[in-house]
């Protein structure tokens, strides 16, 4: 079964994704991955790094002539401003009169925390591994599960349903013919009335010198039902779905499908009935896809709210952890929003965990092994 690591800090050479478990005969190519990584820079309210970071990326093992070896594959996202940091961030001893620590951590961030907890009083040493660059190794790991999730007929879509107070209120949403028209928006969002009022949101926080959250919706077609399992805890795809969403950085609560509009109504309209005409089917989607903890055959909806990003040009207060006085935190370039690229992080996670669920369940070495077991379930499903 699919897992990943990844290694890298935000301005060191590079980042790393290691993913093992894939079957053999499964295409990647190296545009492929480009591809995915351009959309992870997209949305308005991204800063200038997003102008300089290229994402040069090299495929290091796992892969020849274009198809997966069952092999782990390795990936490098090299970082094009590495020789800008190659002092500031050398893995080598350098004379401390060179560095520059620093002494004051900015709220919302892993800052604090992880100098208490690694008893260092240099931000540095924390914030280049919490930043949410780390993000791009995870395309490149999402990019290889929807891959696999592709070849059994799967598919992922994200989209922005909501930036600050200004919500969609279209109840429609995008199907994977339409993944282009949501990249071609600058939020990333369906519906076009929302997003005019979303942009203006962003560049009202940008004209205050502020930053600004939302949230994304991930929906997957064409799962069957039964993947997942509600015989343990952590078997239960709801469950898996939350804690990869809760993975990304900013994200601050997840729902599956109407979870807490849901916990407002009475139970004899929180559900989805059940018919019947050929096949078992559902004329709503309140369960997001899933009930017991497994895909009920409809398409699988999940949302997660992200915060506003942390880092603010007006310089939030916070404490020097030197002198111990009251001091702004310092200020490491920043997006004024970044809720359109965390709907494409969020649509490679998602990926993964049903990746994930997929060889779970059917398994195979090889991608015709997996695509036969695949074929084989949803024949026994029509037959029920």
């Amino acid at each position: 079964m699919l897992r990943f690591l990844t290694a890298g800090e935000s301005h060191g050479p590079g980042l790393v994704a290691i993913v093992e478990g894939l079957p053999s005969g499964l295409q990647v190519e190296a545009k492929g991955i480009a591809h995915e990584l351009a959309r992870r820079r997209l949305g308005l309210g991204r800063g200038a790094r997003m102008r300089i970071e290229l994402d040069e990326l090299e495929i290091l093992a796992g892969v020849r002539h274009g198809f997966t070896l069952g092999s782990p594959v390795a990936v490098i996202v090299r970082n094009t401003e590495w020789p800008r940091w190659q002092q500031e961030m050398s893995p080598e001893p350098v004379d401390s009169a060179a560095r520059s620590p620093l002494t004051k951590p900015r709220p919302g961030h892993a800052d604090l925390a992880g100098m208490l907890k690694y008893n260092t009083k240099d931000a540095r040493d924390i914030l280049e591994r919490a930043s949410a660059r780390e993000t791009a190794a995870r395309t490149v790991v999402g990019y290889l599960a929807k891959q696999l999730l592709e070849v059994v007929g799967v598919s992922v879509i994200s989209h922005v349903v909501a930036i600050g107070d200004v919500w969609s209120e279209s109840l429609t949403p995008p199907t994977p013919g339409d993944l282009e028209m949501v990249d071609a928006s600058p939020v990333r969002c369906f519906d076009p009335v929302a997003a005019t009022s979303m942009v203006k949101a962003i560049e009202g926080a940008k004209g205050a010198r502020d930053t600004i959250g939302g949230v994304v919706e991930v929906l997957a077609y064409g799962l069957p039902a039964g993947v997942g399992s509600h015989v343990h805890w952590d078997r239960r795809l709801d469950a898996r779905l939350a804690a990869a969403l809760m993975s990304i950085h900013a994200i601050k609560g997840v729902e599956v499908g109407d979870g807490f509009t849901s916990a407002g109504r009475p139970g004899s309209v929180a559900h989805d009935e059940i018919f019947y005409d050929d096949a078992f089917y559902r004329n709503t989607n309140r369960a997001g896809g899933t009930e017991g903890g497994m895909t009920i055959g409809g398409p699988l909806r999940v949302r997660a709210a992200m915060k506003p990003i942390s880092t603010v040009l007006k310089g939030l207060q916070t404490v020097d952890v030197e002198s111990k006085e009251a001091v702004p935190a310092f200020y490491e370039r920043s997006d004024t929003c970044a809720v359109p690229a965390a709907g494409v992080v969020a649509e490679q996670m998602v990926a993964v965990v049903l990746a994930q669920e997929i060889q779970r369940q059917f398994g195979g070495d090889t991608v015709d092994d997996l695509i036969a077991a695949v074929e084989r379930y949803r024949e026994r499903l029509d037959r029920f």
